[in-house]
């Protein structure tokens, strides 16, 4: 019999499969499809943003090199006007255009520290959040059972209990 099934067998088979596909396409296949599709676009949002922070902390980066190119100009011309004065004076010029240096240089570093922060932080922030929508969606999906949802508030009466 199963090598050589009956036409009405295959008929059936046919049929219930035709109506399995349908059913699958209209109630599975859409959905997956537009989920997949959604985090497809948060994935490339992310992304984006990403690529726009690298951009901001390289156009930043630039400007902190200028900085410190000018303070290091400006260190040299003071130097350059202290060798033109006595001993005493040039003693003098040199060790304020050395700590006037060191204070650009350490405020510049400061302020690149800080832009560095500022950056990294709004990139924990978005990755975060982004963390926060998958948690979000994944126990929507789960919790979709009342049994499901019955489940999981006793465990966590249970813990509540327990600590």
């Amino acid at each position: 019999m199963l090598t050589n099934p009956s036409f009405g067998l295959l008929f059936w088979q046919l049929a219930i499969f035709v109506i399995l596909l349908l059913l699958l396409r209209a109630l599975a296949w859409k959905p997956i499809l537009a989920g997949l599709r959604e985090r497809e676009e948060s994935i490339e949002g992310a992304l984006r943003q990403a690529d726009q922070a690298k951009l901001e902390m390289q156009a930043l980066k630039a400007g902190n090199e200028k900085l410190l190119a000018e303070a290091r100009q400006e260190r040299d011309r003071i130097l350059k006007e202290a060798s033109a004065m006595s001993n005493q004076l040039i003693e003098t010029a040199k060790q304020k255009a050395t700590d006037e240096g060191a204070r650009l240089i350490m405020q510049a570093r400061e302020a690149i520290q800080n832009e560095k922060q500022a950056a990294l932080a709004e990139v924990k922030n978005t990755a975060a959040q982004l963390s926060i929508d998958i948690a979000e969606r994944i126990l929507r999906r789960e919790l979709t059972d009342s049994a499901a949802q019955k489940q999981l508030v006793t465990d966590y009466l249970q813990e509540v209990k327990l600590n």
